[in-house]
């Protein structure tokens, strides 16, 4: 079996912290949690929950396709909400992001999120 990769692409602003927005090993490809920020390090703080959730999304799909992998390959997804009522919006949006797929879920309702963001996402794919 190859290492690990661990991987940043240049489509995504650097980690902020000791970790790799992806790794791919043993076929599969674990996506860091992954907050709303651009390409450029401008944090979405403050901006509507619907661009936030879209940057979010943005970022997953960046970090799949940069392991060979891609959002129609998801397995497992981890969601984390600021404010659940903004759950109904996520979803929706989350649905058309994958169409008929539907990985397993999870949505965990928390008091805080670093930057004072609203929303975050973690994956696990297929390679």
């Amino acid at each position: 079996m190859s290492a690990p990769r661990f991987v940043d692409p240049a489509s995504m602003a650097a980690p902020g912290g000791h970790y790799s927005h992806a790794v791919c090993a043993g076929g599969l490809v674990y996506v860091s949690g992954q907050l709303p920020i651009t390409a450029d390090g401008h944090k979405l703080t403050g901006a509507p929950f619907e661009a936030q959730a879209r940057q979010v999304l943005a970022n997953v799909g960046q970090a799949l396709l940069a392991c060979g992998s891609s959002p129609s390959r998801l397995l497992q997804v981890r969601v984390y909400l600021t404010d659940i009522d903004n759950w109904p919006l996520f979803n929706r949006l989350y649905a058309a992001w994958l169409g008929e797929l539907r990985p397993a879920r999870a949505v965990v309702p928390v008091p805080v999120l670093h930057h004072g963001l609203a929303v975050e996402m973690e994956a696990v794919a297929r390679a």
